[in-house]
């Protein structure tokens, strides 16, 4: 039962880290051009993909 936790916390530690990279990039590049890059939501999405 304890491993089944750890690996959950695990988990979503992860998943969490990959959107904050994510939102950083996002605040990066609106913060450096002042424009949203929408490019980014498709590479956020080809990297879900390639995790999977």
């Amino acid at each position: 039962m304890i491993e089944l936790l750890a690996q959950t916390g695990l988990n979503a530690l992860y998943a969490a880290s990959y959107t904050a990279l994510v939102a950083v990039g996002l605040v990066l590049i609106f913060g450096v051009m002042g424009v949203i890059n929408f490019a980014h939501g498709e590479l956020f999405m080809l990297g879900a993909y390639a995790i999977v």
